[in-house]
């Protein structure tokens, strides 16, 4: 695919050793902006109490501020297919720079609100829920312009330990998103001084975009038309789709109210989206000069990790509090043994690429294998896990969550590399924001799915349970009943956990079986040389 690309096109791309330290600089200020976007994507998860109280908002109606969280997701999924398309036409360096100017604004729309409006009119949760939905829109193109900028300025067999630090970079920002905001928000007294400290951070990181990222689009051919309706109708399916599996009171019914109309209407757009693409003359997403196979598979393998990665942060934590008995920050540290292997495994599984002995479609077989033993082992947890040992020196809890974390990080790097190779390089940067699509919608559909489905089977595992009147009765008999209540719910609590964990052992399979179809490197460089 390389040979075929102009000579011109070298200048527009600084991949010769004297452009060494410039794009050196260009992929670290790209990596940076990654983890400023992936950061802001946890940040609220700390200060949401802090967020409520300034908003004046009952801790009884959480419900309330949920778009808060959800509007940053919707907004980062319904608009990366359509930024990283653009960024193959105008450019990668124009299209950093406009998405950081955007996550600035939406930073600021963020910090001012509830400070513009009043608590009494009720709008101010509508302007931070504009303001995060913004954040996500801009901080939505960041990932996959960066990943398609990799493409442009290392060649292909120098890219994978690269692609493995922009994974790692991404990654930290679930490991540390978090704990940032409730550092930042302790120093600048509010929670408000998280978005007011981006507005300095985004200034910082245009000036660098705009010294070191070459401009231009990517190669010396003539840019192609971008299909904006088709990127507006995918953004709409994606966002419907999130809202319509978005359910409040998930105890009743596995939808909400407006579920399945919602869902009805993101299946006609989506008639019209396929109807759209056979006509158009510029598509949103061309597969011409594509291994098709591959690329679909490594979007299948990449949901799959998707659903695995987000129920872990979930369900893990939830067992932390619920059945380990930790509190709120005790049950994130719990977490940490998963966050941590993450970024870890990410940077592993460029170095196994790099060496050039293994192929992307083994690291991804493998990652998906070690996640699925990781989440069987789960499954299996005793009810004293935070004392079992493995031959009696390995820390149980400790060395499975450590296994999940390290296998879903091997197969963010060969994800991405298998689909950029898969691909021309003309639509890398819709190629490269796919993959990442693909995870996300895993992520979102994957824990609505999954949690609903649980709450309904936790309440049918319960339901022959009545709370013992105690009342009247001697103090030994009301603390036998009360203890075989106890017992009861957290057996019935341990059985929704341990089918939640092997279902998602279930999908790492099934992503792993897809990674089957990556293909060998060369296998792919010839499909793409057919088409």
């Amino acid at each position: 695919m390389t040979s075929t690309q102009p000579t011109s096109a070298a200048t527009a791309v600084p991949a010769t050793a004297g452009g060494g330290p410039r794009r050196r600089l260009a992929i670290s200020v790209g990596g940076v902006a990654v983890l400023l976007a992936a950061l802001d994507a946890y940040v609220v998860v700390g200060v949401l109490t802090d967020i409520m109280d300034s908003l004046h908002i009952a801790d009884t109606r959480l419900e309330r501020v949920t778009p808060v969280v959800t509007g940053f997701l919707l907004g980062y999924v319904a608009g990366m297919p359509l930024l990283g398309s653009l960024s193959d036409r105008f450019g990668r360096r124009a299209l950093l720079v406009a998405s950081l100017l955007g996550f600035g604004l939406g930073s600021a729309l963020t910090a001012a609100s509830g400070a513009v409006l009043t608590a009494a009119s009720g709008g101010e949760i509508w302007l931070l829920t504009g303001g995060r939905t913004l954040q996500g829109i801009a901080g939505g193109a960041l990932l996959p312009v960066t990943v398609a900028l990799v493409s442009d300025l290392w060649p292909d067999r120098d890219r994978h330990l690269v692609l493995g630090n922009i994974g790692a970079a991404q990654e930290l920002g679930s490991v540390l998103g978090p704990l940032y905001g409730v550092a930042v928000a302790a120093l600048l007294g509010s929670w408000r001084g998280i978005f007011w400290l981006n507005l300095p951070l985004v200034a910082v990181a245009i000036i660098l975009v705009w010294r070191a990222v070459p401009g231009g689009p990517p190669t010396a051919t003539a840019p192609r038309r971008t299909d904006i309706v088709g990127g507006l109708l995918l953004a709409v399916v994606l966002g419907a789709v999130v809202v319509a599996l978005y359910n409040p009171d998930p105890e009743r019914s596995v939808l909400p109210a407006w579920g399945w109309p919602v869902l009805a209407g993101a299946g006609a757009v989506t008639v019209l989206f396929v109807l759209w693409e056979r006509r158009a003359r510029t598509r949103l997403l061309d597969l011409t000069g594509a291994a098709k196979g591959p690329f679909f598979a490594a979007l299948t393998a990449s949901w799959c990790a998707g659903v695995a990665l987000m129920v872990t942060l979930v369900d893990v934590e939830l067992v932390a509090q619920t059945l380990l008995g930790k509190g709120g920050v005790q049950a994130t540290l719990v977490l940490t043994r998963f966050l941590v292997a993450l970024p870890v495994g990410a940077v592993l599984g460029g170095l196994l690429l790099r060496s050039g002995r293994l192929s992307e479609r083994i690291v991804t077989v493998g990652g998906l294998l070690l996640a699925a033993l990781a989440y069987v082992l789960v499954a299996g947890w005793p009810t004293d896990v935070l004392a079992a040992r493995y031959a009696g020196v390995l820390p149980r809890l400790d060395t499975d969550l450590a296994l999940a974390g390290l296998g879903l990080g091997l197969v963010i790097a060969p994800l991405s590399a298998a689909a950029l190779r898969a691909t021309p390089p003309p639509q890398h940067g819709v190629a490269s924001s796919a993959v990442v699509v693909a995870r996300t919608m895993g992520m979102l559909i994957g824990v609505a799915a999954l949690t609903a489905w649980g709450l309904h089977r936790f309440h049918s595992l319960t339901a022959h349970l009545d709370f013992p009147l105690v009342f009247g009765k001697p103090a030994d008999e009301q603390k036998r009943l009360l203890t075989a209540y106890t017992h009861a719910l957290q057996a019935a609590l341990r059985t929704e956990y341990r089918e939640i964990f092997l279902i998602t052992a279930a999908v790492c399979l099934l992503g792993a079986v897809a990674a089957m179809f990556l293909g060998s490197p060369r296998r792919l460089g010839s499909e793409a040389e057919r088409s």
